[in-house]
């Protein structure tokens, strides 16, 4: 019977859990998360590829965890900079400086490139994962159209085109050409100036 390190098996599996997801997050911003192999997260988590296994079957199932976590920990980053009287236009610059943030702490590949890694079907469900900060966007542009801050047609269509804005500036931040601050700038007076605030 292996050796547990908490009061029961439920905190020594949540405990395991922890370190097998920060392992991820040090992985992926060494060498990113495409490169990460499921024995490179097993040696930096201290637990063997056995181990690992029992928790999640499959590179997918790991990385579907790793970006559940990053995306509650968006929204709760999100949550907390915002005061309750922010305008459309600072939650919009909020949300965007964390997007820019998350580029660098978690590299990736673009889309196709993770799509093809991963397979179409394990990709649909990272994408799904992610849905939450979609709907954050969203709701950034609806308050600002009901205010009139901002003026667009398609609401839906338009958190597409600013998540792919932020996206854009996702090789000139891991390559050093450009610093947070300047994407964040070029990216929020960009979009800012094309929603009419």
């Amino acid at each position: 019977m292996p050796r547990i390190s908490a009061a029961t098996i439920g905190e020594h599996r949540a405990q395991t859990q922890d370190r097998i997801l920060q392992a991820v997050s040090r992985l992926s911003r060494d060498q990113g998360i495409d490169a990460i192999s499921m024995t490179d997260v097993a040696s930096e988590a201290g637990i063997t590829r056995t181990v690992l296994y029992n928790y999640f079957p499959d590179k997918a199932a790991l990385l579907l965890a790793f970006t559940e976590r990053v995306t509650h920990y968006f929204i709760d980053s999100y949550e907390r900079e915002l005061s309750q009287d922010a305008s459309p236009a600072e939650r919009l610059r909020v949300f965007v400086r964390l997007q820019l943030a998350g580029l660098l702490a978690h590299p990736h590949p673009g889309p196709a490139d993770l799509s093809a890694a991963l397979g179409p079907d394990a990709y649909q469900r990272l994408a799904d994962h992610v849905e939450p900060m979609q709907r954050i966007l969203i709701e950034i542009i609806d308050g600002g159209v009901a205010s009139g801050d901002f003026h667009v047609s398609d609401v839906t269509a338009t958190a597409r085109i600013i998540l792919a804005v932020i996206g854009a500036e996702r090789v000139p931040l891991l390559s050093g050409e450009m610093t947070p601050q300047d994407a964040e700038t070029i990216v929020c007076e960009f979009v800012l100036r094309a929603l009419g605030a």
